[in-house]
């Protein structure tokens, strides 16, 4: 348990049914002393509370609470270890007005509590205010308390009864900086000695307070995502599709530390434990026809891509939990009812995921998604893979190529292999970018999903000359360069077929020997070291920096590669500027309702996007009424419109968010719109 100094605190005892009288004392003890919190004699089961004063100290100290029970033979002695930290400094400043305006005089006061019972008031004339607002959850502690007084309630004498005497409400209070929050990664693969240089910088334009960075060290390519599984995109869980984000990463984590020898029962048991409640979700989406959909039973059909995505990460973890084969087998056998006579698979049910999209690839992308999940498996596939044999003049779009590529891998057709991965390697640079335009509007996480499939087909079969795992490093390394904080991506799809592969490069290249020591430097004087060795390679390291905007240095010296990353939060005003998307929103207070009215209008200014997530910011002091989340979802217009939009207009009614708490100045809240896909796409 962690007290802190100068507090009061409570402490209870329950004693049941004592053969004799005994008697109870509680103590606090210290190095150097002992505080008696309560000492009661007793023949009968009592439930006592003892209330007492946390001794001051000066620094963070290891104390116990002993617990006594003395009868007239036997002594029973319990102790329970406790973490006394000092007392934080308090500061408040109280000014005369809540606003003042460009020029004005403004007069303070500023109260100091630098420790309980204690403070110091000094009243201030300022000319300029700097206002600190701390972020994060703040705890509140609020007490009442009983006090003496001559005078009488009514007619009745006061009196401060001995228990009872305080009531204290903690709460936390989250707080969060204005504007719209942002996070840029700055990766680093350091294999084995290299150094490399960051600048971190923040944009113009963006909310004074609420930057702050990080350094971390992993040992392990998969270390940032294992510590992570929970929570791999800061993005919403809401269908069939992202509820598969939490369940098919762990298989593959599970897979590379198994292989490795150094999966523990903890990770184990974690990762079961999502691998379970991932299953049982995933089943509410399930058609009674064995398929899939992104909404379950309230879309028209399955979709093939989702059913195909299902069926192979159930198969893949039957190793770790128990998986009904009836799902896969059905799942697999409504795929194959969807061949059409040219050996292609049709598309059925709604497509969220543009990047299997375009021309005559449509059709060959989705079928050679389907048939490499077959492969996966059992090595055979009902669709035929001959199927995709056609004119190279056909492929227009790089994603279908690099999918292909990993296709004809597990079917082992090399020589096809070879063709597919040496086009790509023309069509792509040193940095990772691709020279096709079209493509290069895609970026985000089709580029990630498509180099991670080149990677798995590098992987997955006989090495090929000129691509073997110094090339596959190179793939690597612009793939770590794209991790988010917490070792995702961007979106589902990306993040589930790169952890795959980095995956499988991880268990290809592992090695338990060596050790490496990062020293991280800045321009401000920062000098921090990091030690990586076998034992500690999954421990996640980190430090806070405090030079933002700044120039650090990261540099490895050793024998074993490591991953560095930089993670830089801040926020920023909602943009202005031209977006993929167009938002208005019309709020109108009504005196006749009990509720005020907001009302939100999305119009797309693209022909086509891929699934649209909105994000709706409450004002502070603001609840979001429950009826009202029933009135979106039911709305017309998110069903699917002629131009694939999944949503076009969304129209919010009357009494969405009601008012809790009155808040003094309130702040404009942030409604928020981008492409699932594709989140640079994004309008604020």
């Amino acid at each position: 348990s962690r007290l802190t100094a100068g507090n009061q605190e409570t402490v209870c005892a329950l004693i049941q049914t004592p053969t004799e009288p005994v008697t109870l004392t509680i103590t606090l003890d210290l190095d150097s002393s002992s505080t008696k919190i309560g000492e009661l004699s007793f023949q009968t089961e009592i439930y006592r509370c003892f209330q007492f004063m946390v001794p001051m100290v000066s620094s963070t100290t290891v104390g116990s609470i002993s617990v006594k029970i003395r009868g007239r033979v036997d002594v029973t002695t319990k102790e329970t270890k406790v973490l006394i930290e000092p007392p934080a400094f308090i500061h408040i400043v109280q000014t005369d007005k809540p606003i003042y305006k460009p020029g004005q005089t403004g007069k303070c006061s500023v109260l100091t509590r630098p420790s309980p019972g204690s403070e110091t008031t000094l009243s201030l004339k300022l000319r300029k205010l700097h206002l600190f607002v701390p972020t994060g959850d703040v705890s509140l502690k609020v007490s009442a308390e009983a006090e003496r007084s001559l005078k009488r309630c009514g007619k009745e004498k006061v009196t401060v009864p001995t228990e009872g005497r305080i009531d204290t409400v903690i709460t936390n209070l989250l707080v969060e900086a204005e504007g719209v929050p942002q996070m840029v990664s700055y990766n680093a693969l350091l294999c084995p000695a290299m150094s490399k240089n960051i600048s971190l910088e923040l944009p113009e334009e963006f909310v004074t307070g609420s930057e702050r960075a990080s350094v971390s060290v992993l040992g392990d390519l998969m270390g940032r995502a294992m510590k992570n599984l929970d929570k791999l995109l800061a993005m919403p869980y809401g269908c069939g599709e992202q509820n598969m984000l939490l369940f098919a990463p762990n298989i593959f984590i599970l897979d590379y530390l198994k292989s490795t020898g150094q999966l523990k029962d903890s990770t184990l048991k974690t990762a079961v434990g999502y691998l379970e409640s991932g299953y049982q979700r995933e089943l509410n989406y399930k058609h009674d026809d064995g398929s899939y959909s992104a909404f379950g039973m309230s879309d028209a059909s399955g979709n093939t891509w989702l059913t195909t995505f299902v069926m192979k990460s159930f198969n893949a973890a039957k190793s770790y939990i128990f998986v009904d084969q009836k799902y896969v087998q059905d799942a697999r056998t409504w795929l194959s009812g969807l061949q059409k006579p040219d050996g292609c698979i049709q598309s059925v049910g709604r497509l969220f995921h543009n990047g299997m999209k375009g021309g005559v690839s449509d059709d060959v992308s989705l079928t050679a998604y389907v048939a490499a999940a077959m492969l996966e498996l059992d090595g055979n596939a009902d669709v035929r893979p001959n199927s995709l044999n056609f004119s190279e003049d056909n492929i227009t779009n790089l994603y279908t190529v690099a999918l292909m590529s990993y296709t004809f891998t597990l079917a082992g057709d090399e020589d096809m292999r070879s063709k597919l991965i040496t086009q790509l390697d023309e069509e792509s640079t040193n940095e990772g970018k691709t020279k096709d335009q079209d493509l290069q509007s895609y970026l985000d996480s089709v580029e990630v999903e498509m180099t991670s499939y080149v990677l798995l087909a590098l992987l997955s079969g006989p090495s090929l000359p000129d691509f073997g795992l110094d090339y596959a490093a190179g793939i690597v390394r612009w793939l770590a360069q794209q991790q988010n904080p917490f070792g995702g991506f961007s979106s589902t799809q990306d993040t589930v077929v790169a952890l795959q592969a980095l995956a499988k490069y991880a268990s290809a290249t592992y090695s338990p020997e060596g050790s490496t020591t990062v020293t991280v430097t800045s321009a401000g004087g920062l000098n921090k070291q990091f030690t990586i060795n076998n034992e500690n390679r999954l421990l996640y390291q980190e430090e806070k920096l405090s030079e933002i905007p700044g120039e650090y240095t990261i540099k490895a010296e050793g024998q074993s590669c490591v991953l560095a990353q930089i993670s830089l939060f801040y926020n920023i005003p909602p943009p202005s500027d031209f977006s993929a998307f167009q938002i208005s929103t019309d709020t109108r207070g009504r005196c006749d309702l009990p509720r005020p009215e907001f009302m939100l209008f999305v119009h797309g200014r693209r022909e086509e996007t891929n699934m649209v997530v909105i994000n709706i910011k409450l004002l502070s002091g603001y609840i979001l009424q429950d009826d009202s989340l029933k009135m979106v979802t039911e709305h017309p217009s998110m069903l699917a419109s002629p131009d694939q939009l999944f949503c076009q207009e969304v129209v919010v009614g009357p009494k969405m968010p009601g008012s809790d708490q009155q808040v003094e100045n309130l702040k404009p809240a942030v409604v928020k719109v981008y492409d699932y896909y594709q989140t640079s796409r994004t309008l604020c």
